[in-house]
Parts: structure tokens; sequence; C-alpha cells
């Protein structure tokens, strides 16, 4: 079989492949080997095009024993880096001109890689979430043994202290519980119908006794006619329950919230017809170096003043979440000292 053959045949490859025979030389590959590693690869000895070391041991052990051997490699285009699993295989059964050359093949393995580094993240961040409230309570539970058993004054602000830190805890679990069943459901079309107007206004009912204690008002616009649509109304109500508490809480200082809704017949983002809700506050905003990253489980702007206002960091994730499962949109504008606005973009279906 002679090279023009063999590189006929890896070009069926879906994978980026190539050919190196018992003197070292690249012998074969298709475009997209040639793509990954380089344009003039071809006919060139493999240690100065590959170049990393465990490729490289595990190409020149194959060629000695004909053994099959996976090692990685990594690749960068300039932009971010790819992990490809590469497998070498010694070529059987082609005839002698063919006996000593081996296979490569190079299987993208980036996204898998990216999971299980997010899943170490998770578990990480989760653990770092609990551990504080936890040893806080063992260290009040020591202390209430100890010094401070006959106390009363202080076992009851020790207790005080302690009931926040399981509430804090509760919070985390009710939110992690909440962000893997909407995670579940991503993929799942709502069915029921709902008036989006009842919703807001359901839920900026719910809100009104926390707006008062930050001394925040409410501002409504809203369309006189129903808005009617397909959706989960509860996970709706979830999202702008939210946003509203949010703005509350980090643009309270503005002393006021707006809520904004308007229909569209032709929602562009969407290219359908659709509904915007802002959520407007006048607070403090938010620098724009933290929008990107804003719905990432655990990130938080303010670190600090999220941990003392009873945030979990995993509200916008879930958010984000469900709003994906609605084929929605969501947007996020802010400008330090004038506050920050969340748009919420969903589809919606005449003759509801």
């Amino acid at each position: 079989m002679n090279d023009e053959i063999l590189d006929a045949l890896l070009a069926g490859f879906p994978l980026p492949s190539l050919a190196i025979d018992r003197t070292e030389r690249i012998i074969a590959a298709n475009t997209e080997a040639l793509t990954l590693i380089n344009q003039q690869a071809r006919g060139q000895n493999y240690v100065t095009m590959l170049r990393q070391p465990a490729l490289l041991d595990a190409i020149e052990t194959t060629l000695t024993d004909g053994m099959a051997r996976s090692t990685q490699y990594l690749s960068n285009d300039g932009a971010q880096d790819t992990a490809f699993r590469v497998s070498c295989r010694a070529v059987q059964g082609l005839g002698r001109d063919m006996a000593g050359v081996v296979l490569v093949s190079f299987e993208d393995i980036t996204d898998k890689e990216q999971a299980g580094q997010m899943r170490r993240d998770f578990v990480a961040n989760v653990s770092h979430e609990l551990r504080t409230p936890l040893t806080a309570l063992m260290g009040f539970i020591e202390t209430l043994r100890g010094p401070a058993r006959n106390d009363p004054e202080a076992g009851a602000r020790f207790l005080d202290i302690m009931q926040n830190e399981a509430e804090r805890m509760n919070r985390l679990v009710g939110d992690l519980m909440s962000l893997n069943r909407v995670e579940g459901d991503e993929r799942v079309r709502p069915t029921q119908s709902v008036v989006l107007n009842d919703i807001l206004n359901s839920t900026l009912h719910t809100l009104q006794h926390l707006a008062r204690e930050a001394d925040v008002t409410f501002e409504t616009e809203f369309p006189e006619r129903p808005v009617a649509m397909i959706a989960d109304g509860d996970q709706l109500k979830q999202v702008f329950t939210n946003i509203i508490m949010n703005a509350i809480k980090y643009g309270g200082s503005g002393g006021r919230v707006t809520v904004r809704m308007a229909e569209s017949a032709r929602e562009p983002v969407l290219r359908a017809p659709g509904v915007r809700v802002q959520i407007i506050d006048y607070g403090a905003g938010i620098d724009p170096i933290h929008l990107p990253r804003l719905t990432e489980r655990f990130y938080r702007a303010d670190d600090h003043r999220s941990r003392a206002l009873g945030g979990t960091g995993l509200g916008l994730a879930i958010v984000k979440h469900i709003i994906n499962r609605h084929r929605g949109r969501l947007r996020v504008e802010s400008e330090l000292g004038t506050g920050t606005t969340f748009t919420v973009i969903l589809p919606i279906h005449d003759g509801l």
C-alpha cells in the first residue's frame, strides 16, 4: 500500500489522523490532522511536529513493540486550549510494506474535560459554602457547653447566630435542590397556559413586605390587555422573585424598583412574537467586569455583601436555566452609580 492510498484512506476518517512509518516519518495525514499539527507535517519526523513528551513516548513504544496505547495531547489555537485523547495503533494485515506503521488519531475531549472540571469546582464550592456555617455551629456549640454554659445572655446571643447559620445552610440546600430540578427540566417544553400579568402581580404582592422593610417602592408599567403564553407559571414566578429580590437587596439604595412589561409582534432576538420584562433598580450598580459571569454558580459580584444579605450565589444560575427552558433570553445592563436593568425576553403565542 503506497502513501497515496493511505492518504485517501485517512481522508475518510472523521478524526484528525496520521500515519508514521518505521523511519519515524509522517507518511500520511488527513486534512484535519494537518490543520491541527502543521500543514507541512507530511514527510517530516514526527518528533519535530508533535513535540509533547507523553505523545512522543507513546508513539515510540508502539513503533517498537506494536502494542496499542493512548495518551493526551494539548493544543492551543491562540484563543483557547483544546484537549485530545490520542490513540496509537500498529497497522496489521495490510501487507509487508505496511509493517511497522503506526496510525495516530486525535479525539477532541475538551467538552468532557470542561464538564469534569465544572463538577470538581461545583463540589469544591458546595463544600466551602457548607463548611463556614458548620464550623460556626460547632464552635458555638462547644462554647455553650463550656465557657458560656451558665451565661444566659451569651447563650441567647449565640443561639440567634446559630439559627442564622442553620437558615443559611437550609437556603443553600434548597437552592441546590431547585437548581438540580430546573437543570433536569431544561429540555422539557412547558405546556401550561399562563397570564404573565398575573404572575408578576403575584410576585410583587409576595415581595411587598421585603420592599417596605428596605424602604423601596414598586413602580409598574404593564400593558392593559393580558399577556398569555405557554410557560411553567411556578418557574417564571421563581425567576421574577429572584431578580426582584436582588433589585431590592442590592439596588434598594435607589428607593424604587421599576417592573416594566412590553409586547412585541416580532422580538428580534427570538425572531418571533415575544414579551420583554425589565426589572430596573436605581442603586449602586454592578461593575461591568462582573456582568458576563453573573449567572455562574456561586459567582458573586460582591462576595462579602452577598453573604451578609443571605445570598447563596445560585439564584441567577437558577434563573438562567429556567429562561433557557422557556427558549428565552436574559440580558443584564448596569453602570456604577446609576443602577441595574435585568431584561427577561420570552416567546409568546397569539390566540391563547
